[in-house]
């Protein structure tokens, strides 16, 4: 077993790299074109980037309150991590690809469905994480971590994948609600909890 701290700065690193290659997806209104109707064409970009960029940053977060209860690393882990970095770096290509379909209407509930597909499979992982560090008696956390709150993290961080393909499956009825659900679940994720534990149990009571 080894210390998490190089695994904390590379992942941080990729989370980085991936946050600030969305904005790469939005391009500058042609010189010759009325800026406000051409900004508000762009509607569809500027949603996806701000679902996209709330997402990627509320698993930042996550990683990172996951890693306050991880105190070694294997091979194994090591490896989970970066599969579960791999998707998050992707997230770039559904995110344009989903703004792009948006806008002209053409597969947009594809799209969607590809976009929630990228999603389930990132909260999928991040559950990998989870499990595996916890698994065997919880061999990879602290020893100060509250065995109680074992259980309560499994369960608080399985809601997640069940709740992107929740949302992924209204994209069969609608696209666009299903992007506004993504946003929404996003941004309850910002919203304050009562204690660094609950947090960590998956909890999300206001303070």
């Amino acid at each position: 077993m080894t210390s998490t701290s190089r695994l904390e700065a590379f992942s941080d690193g990729v989370f980085a790299i991936a946050i600030t290659l969305l904005v790469l997806g939005i391009h500058v209104p042609e010189q010759d074109a009325a800026l406000g109707p051409a900004l508000l064409d762009q509607w569809p970009v500027f949603l996806a980037y701000l679902v996209s960029f709330l997402t990627i940053g509320i698993m930042w977060i996550n990683h990172h309150k996951l890693f306050e209860v991880i105190g070694q690393s294997t091979t194994t882990f090591a490896f989970i991590n970066v599969v579960f970095l791999m998707v998050i770096a992707f997230v770039p290509y559904p995110t344009e690809v989903l703004a792009e379909r948006l806008g002209n209407g053409v597969d947009v509930q594809l799209a969607t469905v590809f976009y929630g597909a990228t999603m389930t499979l990132i909260a999928g992982l991040f559950n990998a994480l989870w499990l595996y560090a916890a698994s065997r008696g919880g061999h990879l956390l602290r020893t100060d971590f509250e065995p109680g709150i074992h259980g309560a993290a499994t369960r608080g961080y399985q809601f997640g994948p069940l709740v992107y393909l929740a949302i992924t499956a209204t994209a069969f009825l609608s696209p666009l609600v299903a992007v506004v659900l993504f946003l929404a679940y996003a941004v309850y994720w910002v919203l304050p909890t009562s204690s660094p534990s609950d947090a960590a149990a998956g909890g999300r009571r206001r303070s």
